[in-house]
């Protein structure tokens, strides 16, 4: 068992057959969890435990990544994993429910919400994006790099042990950070931790540029929705200038602004953000 997740995963198979891992815990208003990379339902289990006795609450992992399946056959790109989440949520007839993001979660999460702004009650941010933008820090860049990437990602594992330092202001402890890394043990399960550093679409000319162009442009469908920011300051991959970029466009949010947390702010400032969180949750579920 790993530390401070006591679940039981549930499993749902894709439209291509892939079988998809998820948590479904709790009873009440729905709260959907969507991670980023190279995390995975794990960076929220503190929040399941959490709110699970108030809320049911769902986190997919994604292809790839987590207790999923994680085939060579897959694409990875950002526009199956958006109709992998929208398939999960029809599956479990999810009509109503408030969405948290994080990390690439948030194109992935807005993906489905923008086709669906009905179906969204709020919107939770956590040091993520759902825009285009042309900034990429070198330490992340040099993995996409042909074959050095493949090597430093799958072969050594580098960007999943990096983040378990990297993505946090604190040390992280053995066992939390065993956690985070478990499900990227060898080279084949590690496919995903690569593909998603592949798929961050900087030019019109990536497969990807024109679904994330199309994630950016629905935005504008949730502007009336109720939205809280929780932002770790030290995040040296979504920096300030994707803390601006919300804030402009959703100027009403809710925010809340931590200088010494990291880019897993949940693991820096889970003490600071629970408790507006809940009570967010209570006025908007």
């Amino acid at each position: 068992m790993l530390a401070e997740y006591p679940f039981s995963p549930k499993s749902f198979a894709t439209k291509d057959d892939h079988v998809m891992s998820y948590l479904d815990e709790g009873e009440g208003p729905v709260l959907v969890l969507v991670h980023g990379n190279p995390s995975w339902s794990y960076l929220y289990r503190n929040l399941v435990s959490l709110l699970q006795t108030q809320y049911r609450v769902i986190v997919p992992d994604h292809i790839g990544c987590g207790f999923s399946e994680k085939p060579g056959s897959f694409s990875y790109r950002l526009q199956d994993h958006i109709d992998n989440i929208g398939a999960l949520l029809d599956h479990l007839d999810i009509d109503k429910c408030i969405l948290g993001m994080h990390d690439w979660g948030g194109a992935i999460g807005m993906g489905w919400a923008t086709q669906y702004p009905e179906k969204i009650q709020g919107l939770i941010v956590f040091n993520t994006a759902a825009f285009r933008s042309k900034r990429i820090p070198m330490r992340i860049n040099v993995c996409r790099v042909p074959i050095l990437g493949k090597i430093l990602v799958q072969g050594l594992n580098s960007f999943a042990l990096g983040a378990v330092h990297m993505a946090v202001t604190g040390k992280m402890k053995p066992e939390i950070a065993k956690g985070f890394i478990t499900p990227y043990n060898n080279w084949r399960n590690r496919i995903a931790t690569h593909r998603f550093i592949t798929d961050i679409p900087l030019k019109e000319s990536h497969p990807s540029y024109g679904s994330l162009k199309k994630v950016e442009r629905g935005l504008s469908r949730l502007q009336d929705k109720p939205m809280i920011i929780f932002w770790g300051g030290q995040d040296f991959c979504f920096n300030d200038s994707f803390y601006k970029e919300w804030l402009s466009r959703f100027p009403q949010a809710e925010c809340y602004y931590y200088p010494e947390a990291g880019h897993y702010v949940l693991e820096d400032a889970f003490a600071e953000i629970k408790g507006p969180l809940q009570e967010f949750l209570a006025c908007n579920s």
